[in-house]
């Protein structure tokens, strides 16, 4: 964040999701005040297929590969700062997975500084697809997302009712985000504008990674502040 600072160059985060239409309606209508005051925030997030055992072994875990993407949405969707975090986590998957010292079932709960508390689960392996699905619950109303699919499709037959299933991989999945992220960069640099995603909002989703890992590894809530003292932030 000090090299960027000298250097006065432009820079951007690519947490994708926040380009999404889905997800960025979801902000919209939160910002807009339509759900009141928040009270509940829940993140789903399942990837079709785990990745590999050597990723696995040099992705940073889970919570910093995978969960990071969902630690920037709960600031995102809310508006707010994560305060706590208490996760657990499991190997349901695939047991090469543990042995590389990794879970890849997980349910994190974390506190935030507007009161609201945000719940997110987490798995490696989803059979019917990429499951990203976000909801932000209040006390005026209740606005979420579900899964995108290759279309709208429903078959109603006398076996029962059959809806296509969601996108398969993230570049299905998030083709449009992607374009329009580098679309604002590029506005940003034109304008000399701020960027839409800042190295803060790099930082901010690691250090909530990390306390999410040392929740797990020590069976306790852990608060960011904590984190934070440990790197002299």
């Amino acid at each position: 964040m000090a090299a960027v600072k000298k250097s006065g160059k432009k820079y951007q985060v690519g947490f994708n999701r926040r380009f999404d239409h889905n997800f960025r309606a979801v902000r919209e209508a939160v910002a807009a005040g339509k759900v009141g005051k928040q009270q509940i925030i829940k993140i789903t997030s399942r990837d079709p297929e785990p990745p590999s055992i050597d990723y696995v072994k040099v992705s940073g875990g889970i919570f910093l590969d995978m969960t990071i993407h969902d630690f920037d949405m709960v600031r995102y969707l809310s508006g707010a700062e994560v305060e706590e975090v208490y996760a657990e986590g499991s190997v349901t998957v695939d047991p090469e997975i543990g042995k590389a010292g990794d879970i890849d079932t997980a349910v994190i709960t974390l506190k935030l500084s507007n009161g609201a508390t945000a719940v997110i689960d987490n798995c490696r392996a989803a059979c019917y697809g990429y499951d990203q699905r976000a909801e932000v619950f209040g006390s005026q109303g209740c606005v979420a997302i579900t899964n995108d699919s290759d279309s709208n499709a429903v078959f109603s037959g006398k076996d029962g009712v059959i809806a296509e299933k969601p996108m398969f991989f993230f570049l299905e999945r998030y083709m449009m985000a992607y374009a329009k992220e580098v679309d604002e960069f590029v506005e940003a640099i034109v304008n000399d504008t701020e960027t839409p995603v800042t190295a803060k909002d790099g930082l901010e989703p690691v250090l909530i990674g990390l306390a999410a890992k040392k929740s797990v590894d020590e069976h306790r809530p852990v608060k960011i502040s904590e984190i934070r003292k440990s790197y002299n932030l």
